[in-house]
């Protein structure tokens, strides 16, 4: 039997956290934060919900299987990484657009590495535990 209590406020937390965990992943690149710390706090918004829901009800709410995030996000990250060669510059190397963006600020090629380890972290993160939950009950 499951709380009602923590099936309420999960039902409140998921979307603040997922909210916080894009707030995160935009500021990573000026501040601490980034792709890996909101990655882990979206994952700890979903893990909540299967606390409160099962993980069943959490994987409907996704729609796909976690591990699938993970080749989406690498590839991201890659092409963040290594676009920069195709125009004579080195690897990682940062390139960026000339205005900034209202509400993210200046945004390069550093947010799209952010944003394809966030995915990865995501990723990784539920289909650990999602395998864990699912296999032990």
């Amino acid at each position: 039997m499951r709380s009602a209590i923590l099936q309420t406020a999960s039902r409140y937390l998921l979307p603040i956290l997922l909210l916080f965990s894009v707030f995160l992943l935009l500021r990573g690149h000026y501040y601490p934060g980034g792709g890996f710390v909101g990655g882990l706090v979206a994952a700890i918004a979903f893990v909540l919900h299967s606390f409160a829901h099962g993980t069943t009800n959490t994987m409907k709410i996704i729609g796909y299987k976690p591990m699938a995030l993970i080749p989406v996000g690498l590839g991201i990250a890659s092409l963040a990484m290594f676009l920069p060669v195709l125009i004579g510059y080195p690897v990682m190397t940062g390139l960026w657009f000339e205005e900034p963006i209202p509400v993210i600020g200046m945004m390069g090629s550093a947010l799209f590495f952010d944003l394809g380890v966030y995915l990865v972290v995501i990723g990784v993160v539920l289909t650990i535990l999602f395998t864990i939950s699912l296999h032990t009950h």
